[in-house]
């Protein structure tokens, strides 16, 4: 595995003309991430991954300076997978100036999570203006646990860069939460507590795929979680392809964001 710690000299010493995976990442990798890379290398003769905690993304910097780092660990696993190239740059590497570090999103957008985390994608979508101007990968792999992300993504890379897209799925422990780096800052119990929200939406969106009358009982379900001394940010139900609130049996998701202790959990079903 090839490290490089600047992204000039990745896009200098890589042949992007050859059929590239790229997998972008904040680090604390999970079995998410590997899933990620593991389709990377499936689909692609090389596969890139970055490790890039991105300052622009987080609105509060608290929450910056708390993300998991795990820098060493990252890299043995990077090696097991063998993994052909990783980034790891400085912010300075990336931005040039504070002007680089937004990208405006249009106000139908300002939903769910871009909603609650105001300049929180406008930071995801600069960062990836940054790296697909010097890395030009064939295909980048998104898994679908950050599913709006993916949205957003689509719709700015879509007439300006001709990387692709691969939605990969959520992947999650036995009891059912989805793997997150966040994850590492929970304790055993509050896994536990986490994992009991995530068989409830699960419960619910199959019963709804069954009977759409189900629907009406989005109330009763927030009441539920709310039993559980459960702090909810959001728990809406939204169309999957548009994030509209035009909603039917086949296209209908569940989104919800919600806190554990001062930890913020997303999820969707």
């Amino acid at each position: 595995m090839i490290i490089f710690k600047s992204i000039n000299k990745l896009k200098k010493k890589v042949n992007f003309k050859a059929n590239i995976g790229f997998v972008p990442t904040m680090g604390a990798l999970h079995k998410g991430h590997i899933s990620l890379i593991k389709s990377s290398k499936l689909k692609c003769q090389k596969t890139l991954v970055s490790i890039f905690v991105n300052p622009s993304q987080f609105n509060k910097k608290n929450d910056y300076k708390k993300y998991p780092r795990k820098l060493n660990r990252d890299i043995k696993i990077l090696k097991k997978l063998r993994v052909d190239y990783l980034l790891i740059p400085k912010v300075s590497d990336i931005y040039k100036n504070k002007k680089n570090m937004k990208i405006k999103i249009s106000k139908n957008d300002k939903i769910l999570c871009a909603k609650y985390r105001p300049g929180h994608f406008e930071g995801v979508l600069a960062v990836i203006k940054q790296f697909l101007s010097k890395i030009n990968a064939k295909y980048m792999f998104l898994g679908e646990k950050d599913y709006q992300q993916i949205y957003l993504i689509k719709k700015f890379i879509i007439n300006k860069f001709n990387t692709k897209i691969i939605p990969c799925k959520t992947i999650r422990l036995k009891n059912s939460l989805a793997y997150s780096s966040r994850n590492f800052l929970l304790s055993k119990i509050d896994i536990k507590k986490a994992s009991s929200i995530s068989k409830i939406i699960k419960r619910f969106y199959l019963l709804t795929q069954k009977n759409f009358k189900n629907i009406d009982r989005i109330n009763d379900l927030k009441n539920k979680i709310k039993s559980q001394n459960i702090k909810i940010e959001y728990l809406e139900i939204r169309n999957k392809i548009n994030f509209s609130k035009k909603i039917n049996k086949s296209n209908f998701k569940i989104f919800i964001s919600f806190y554990i202790k001062n930890i913020r959990l997303i999820d969707n079903f």
